[in-house]
C-alpha cells in the first residue's frame, strides 16, 4: 500500500470545530490527504463569538512541528493564526530550517472585530512572513494591514497584489472582495494577474478563510500547481457554503464534506 500525501497545519484550535486547525484537517481529509497539526493557540469560541484565547509556548509549538516533520513529513504546509511575537519566530526557524514553502494564510482578525494577531505582532509578521509564503492568501482586511493601502476597487486588489509579490510572496490570492454584486479574488503569480469572480452566498460562512487556505495545501500537497489549486479551492468553499452545517446561532460552519466522495482532484 502506497503512504497518502501529507499536508501539516500550523494553526491555532476553534472549539466549536468550524475553524482554525479543525477546519483544516477536515479539508485535508475531505481531499484525500494525511493531515497533521502544531498548535499555536487554542481558543473558545462558538458560532457567535471568541470568547478566549490561550497561546501555547512557542518553543512547544517548535517541538511539535519538529515531531512531525522529522517523523511523518509533510508534502505541503499551511500556516494560520500565529497570535504573537515568539511564536512567528518559532514557526519562521522551522519554516527555514525545513526549507518548506508554505501557503501562508494571514489570520489576523476575525469577520465581527475580534484580533487574532497581537498589535505588537503586525510588524514582524509582514517582515518574516510574507517572504517565506508560497501562496499568500490574505482577505481584504488583511491586505489593508499587510500593505497600508485602502482597498475600495478591483484595481486596488491588483496593486496589493504585486506589492506583497515585490515584498517576496511567490504566489498570492487577495480574496473576497465584494464588488458589483460580486465576489471576486485576484491571484497573481509574478506574470499574470487573473480575476477569479463567483457569487455573493450568504448564511454558511464561519471558516471559509482556513478551509479555502486548507484546499490549497491539499491539492499542492496532490500535485497541482498554485493557479490550479486557487482556482479549485474557490469552488470548493462555494460548494461548502451553499451546502453548509444548520449548527449555532450565529454564522454557521460550512460544510467540510461536500465533495467527500470525488476521487479525482487533478483530473487525471
Amino acid at each position: 500500500m502506497s503512504s497518502p500525501k501529507r499536508s501539516l497545519t500550523i494553526a491555532g484550535s476553534d472549539s466549536g470545530g468550524g475553524a482554525g486547525l479543525e477546519a483544516d484537517l477536515k479539508t485535508f481529509t475531505a481531499f484525500g490527504v494525511y493531515g497533521s497539526a502544531a498548535v499555536t493557540c487554542v481558543t473558545a469560541q462558538n458560532t457567535m463569538t471568541v470568547l478566549g484565547i490561550q497561546d501555547l509556548p512557542a518553543d512547544f509549538v517548535e517541538l511539535q512541528i519538529e515531531a512531525v516533520l522529522s517523523d511523518i513529513g509533510a508534502d505541503s504546509v499551511k500556516t494560520g493564526m500565529l497570535y504573537n511575537k515568539d511564536i512567528i519566530k518559532a514557526v519562521v526557524k522551522k519554516i527555514d530550517e525545513y526549507d518548506l514553502k508554505p501557503v501562508v494564510d494571514p489570520v489576523m482578525v476575525t469577520k465581527k472585530g475580534e484580533l487574532l494577531l497581537k498589535d505588537d505582532s503586525v510588524e514582524l509578521y509582514r517582515s518574516e512572513m510574507i517572504d517565506r509564503a508560497y501562496i499568500l492568501t490574505p482577505n481584504i482586511r488583511e491586505t489593508e494591514v499587510l500593505t497600508d493601502l485602502s482597498i475600495e476597487s478591483i484595481a486596488d486588489m491588483e496593486i496589493a497584489a504585486k506589492i506583497l509579490h515585490h515584498e517576496g510572496a511567490d504566489n498570492v490570492v487577495i480574496k473576497a472582495g465584494k464588488f458589483e454584486n460580486e465576489v471576486v479574488d485576484i491571484f497573481y503569480d509574478g506574470k499574470h494577474l487573473q480575476t477569479i469572480k463567483g457569487e455573493i452566498l450568504t448564511g454558511h460562512k464561519h471558516g471559509t478563510g482556513c478551509t479555502f487556505s486548507a484546499a490549497i495545501t491539499a491539492l499542492l500537497a496532490l500535485g497541482a500547481d498554485a493557479g490550479y489549486a486557487v482556482r479549485l479551492s474557490k469552488k470548493y468553499v462555494e460548494d461548502a457554503i451553499r451546502k453548509g452545517v444548520p449548527l449555532g446561532g450565529g454564522e454557521q460552519p460550512v460544510d467540510h464534506n461536500v465533495w467527500s466522495m470525488q476521487k479525482d482532484f487533478l483530473g487525471r
